[in-house]
């Protein structure tokens, strides 16, 4: 159960840093710093969140349902 929820809050903050990556563009302060930041950091939890998956598949932890 621990997984899942591990799993549901990566999702969230993967959300939340594209989120705030979109508010950086859509300001028009010009501070395309701070939406690079935020678009890495989302591509960084993306990246932990694939690994994530795999470890609990692999090991037993989370299961894939078939259609």
């Amino acid at each position: 159960m621990a997984v899942k929820v591990l799993i549901v809050l990566m999702l969230v903050a993967v959300v939340a840093s594209l989120g705030m990556a979109l508010f950086h563009l859509a300001s028009g302060r010009g501070d395309s710093d701070k939406m690079f930041r935020s678009l890495v950091l989302r591509v960084g939890l993306s990246l932990g969140l694939f690994a994530l998956l795999m470890a609990a598949w692999a090991l037993g932890l989370i299961t894939p349902h078939g259609l």
